[in-house]
């Protein structure tokens, strides 16, 4: 209160009433420095003195500063101030914990206060779990036990745990597949918030499992009366964080697996003919986040690398496998933005069992061929696209409700067209396989919303170079 009442008084800070803090612009610049021109004339140099947060009620202060790559006492040139500020304020936004960040400036006599105005999120999300365990809606409405076979629970997270950026979340669902699971990561411990941990367990079983690759499709085992898979693992690791935009993790997990006699009958190559394995994964990965936004990156740069090696409690060899990922993001001006983004894997192993051979598809994917898989132990991926803000509608204002952290709804609409090529390759294809070791590649045009809590939905119409075509739903940033 005191820092509000401060800067209010400097006449710097806006009313909580007015637009630039209730509806604030996540890529809003900082202040020009003509401003702290005008207020310090002579100076080219100026000195932080103070800086102060407001809006933050449940977030730490040490927690915000840590992001900073400023303190009290350091020199700043009024050249670089604005861009140093809005720098800054990124840091703060990409946080992810916050609706909006506000930087501003006061100078006088060479030295300069710097507020940062905040508007916090809602934490805490319960989603409650219903799915309906079958291929589509048709084949749930025809079987006459279709109300034995959904899945129901609940899904909770919550973020900014105890003000410090942590999240808990936990997973309990029951019914036609059962997963029971609970993780902790803690971003950064000590006074520069460098050093965190991650630890969790999951416990999964399912009466269905994709046991093998046909046409380049998943077929699909399932098990009335007992369980074809079940997967249980912990893990914990080390999270050396620079900032929010530098990050290294190195985890360690260990992993029990178990598949039915049924499975192994069909596929004695799912565990290399097992009916279960034990196993340790060792993975260190590397990223440096350059986006102006994390949700929807309009500018800026992405890398991510990444190497994981499995050790196998048995006579299984072990594997390891090799990730890397980058991206551009550019503004073209006019609107007009475009991005392009490239990623590969390779994997290494004397021999690989079909449930670790496993290529695009699965997670990443060249659009279009969404009803697919391709088996292979290394993929190249390149995905671009282009978008022109459409529409803006800033916040949506919801009448009848007062907090701050839900009553405004953002809303951004983008136009996109997009091309994307990626190929497998792959040493021994299954009988029927036609994806592997040939080129796939997309062009498609598509509608993005960007709006609540970070939350991007996509529309888009592909066609592949298969001469298919159709819509498809997303409800994340493609690239």
């Amino acid at each position: 209160m005191l820092a509000y009442l401060l800067v209010l008084l400097l006449g710097w800070l806006p009313s909580p009433l007015t637009p630039a803090l209730a509806s604030p612009d996540p890529t809003r610049r900082a202040p020009a420095d003509s401003v702290v021109r005008a207020q310090c004339p002579d100076y080219q140099i100026v000195r932080v003195a103070t800086i102060l947060f407001v809006g933050n009620e449940v977030t730490k202060e040490r927690i915000l500063r840590a992001e900073l790559d400023f303190r009290e006492g350091d020199t700043i040139s009024v050249v670089n101030l604005a861009r140093r500020l809005e720098a800054n304020r990124l840091r703060l936004f990409n946080l992810q914990i916050f609706h909006g960040v506000l930087a501003q400036t006061v100078c006088r006599d060479g030295e300069i206060t710097v507020l940062f105005s905040l508007q916090e999120r809602w934490y805490t999300f319960p989603v409650p779990i219903f799915s309906l365990a079958e291929r589509n809606f048709r084949s749930w409405l025809d079987r006459p036990d279709r109300w034995q076979r959904v899945d129901y629970g609940l899904h909770v997270v919550r973020k900014n745990f105890r003000g410090r950026n942590e999240e808990i979340r936990g997973n309990l669902q029951l019914g036609f597949n059962r997963k029971y699971e609970l993780f902790y990561d803690a971003p950064g411990y000590g006074k520069l918030r460098r050093l965190g941990f991650g630890v969790g367990a999951s416990y999964y079983r399912s009466h269905a499992l994709d046991y093998a690759t046909v046409q380049d499709r998943l077929v699909t085992f399932r098990d009335e009366a007992g369980f074809p898979i079940e997967r249980q693992y912990v893990t914990a690791g080390l999270r050396w964080r620079y900032s929010v935009q530098r990050r290294a993790l190195l985890d360690v997990s260990y992993h029990r697996e178990t598949i039915s006699d049924s499975v192994v009958r069909l596929n004695p190559e799912y565990f290399l003919g097992a009916p279960r394995r034990a196993y340790l994964d060792l993975a260190l990965t590397a990223v440096l986040n350059h986006r102006n936004t994390f949700a929807y990156p309009l500018t800026g740069h992405y890398v991510q690398a990444s190497v994981l090696h499995r050790g196998f409690i048995a006579s299984a060899p072990a594997l390891t496998t090799l990730r890397v990922q980058a991206a551009k993001y550019m503004a073209l001006g006019h609107d007009f933005y475009y991005t392009v983004g490239v990623q590969g894997q390779l994997r290494l192993g004397r021999r690989v069992a079909y449930a670790d051979n496993r290529a695009l598809g699965y997670g990443e994917l060249v659009r279009g061929y969404d009803q697919y898989v391709v088996d292979g132990r290394q993929y190249g991926l390149l995905r671009q696209g282009l978008s022109y803000q459409l529409l803006d509608l800033g916040r949506l204002r919801l009448q009848g409700i007062s907090n701050p952290k839900i009553n405004s709804i953002p809303l951004v609409v983008y136009l996109n067209t997009f091309a994307d090529a990626g190929y497998v390759g792959s040493r021994a294809t299954a009988l029927g396989n036609q994806l592997p070791n040939r080129l796939q590649a997309s062009l498609g045009v598509g509608l993005h919303l960007v709006t609540y809590y970070d939350r991007v939905l996509t529309l888009e119409y592909t066609r592949n170079v298969h001469r298919q075509g159709g819509f498809f739903l997303r409800t994340e940033f493609p690239i």
